[in-house]
This record gives C-alpha cells, structure tokens and sequence, in this order.
C-alpha cells in the first residue's frame, strides 16, 4: 500500500496559495467587464495551482509527464491571453485617431 508523502515546501505552498488568488480574481475580473482575458490567465494560474498541489501531495513522480502537459498548456493559456489582449482593437483609441485624421 502506497502511503503519499506530504512536502510542505513552502515555495510550493506559497505558490499555491498566490495561484489561487489569481484564479479568483481572474474569474471575478472576467465577471465583472466580460473581458475574457482575465479568465484565460486565472484558468493557467488555476493549472499551475494544480501542478503545485500534485507536488505538496507527493505525487510529482508519478505524474511527472502528466504535470509537464499541464504546465505547457498553462503557459500556452497565458501566451494565447496575452496575444489576445495586444491584438483587440481598442475602440476608443481608434476613435480618436480617426477623428484626428479627419480634421
């Protein structure tokens, strides 16, 4: 019988701890404008959080390649939101380039 070792790292918890809040937020930033931003990156920070947990609870071994995809896809998460938010359009700005240019 396999009994799992509990790491209490802190780097690790407090890792956790600060992926948590950013998942919180991320989700209550997407609930309060809409902006799906702000729930792509607490979705990776919610993935990271994972991979954090897996390690406090000893499991980092056994999942290893499982926690390798994780961690790709949480930065990919985090690569797709940033892009996403340097390529909207930023109406108001457009606005007022537009409206320069005509006078």
């Amino acid at each position: 019988m396999h009994f799992m070792t509990l790491m209490f790292d802190p780097i690790y918890l407090i890792n956790l701890t600060l992926c948590i809040i950013i998942f919180v937020l991320g989700f209550f930033g997407y609930k309060k404008t809409g902006n799906k931003v702000p729930l792509y990156i607490g979705i990776a920070f919610g993935l990271f959080g994972i991979s954090h947990l897996v390690t406090i609870l000893g499991f980092k071994g056994s999942f290893e390649p499982v926690l390798i995809i994780v961690r790709t896809v949480a930065y990919l998460a985090v690569i797709f939101s940033l892009y996403t938010f340097l390529n909207r359009r930023n109406d108001t700005k457009f606005e007022k380039i537009k409206s320069a240019q005509k006078n």
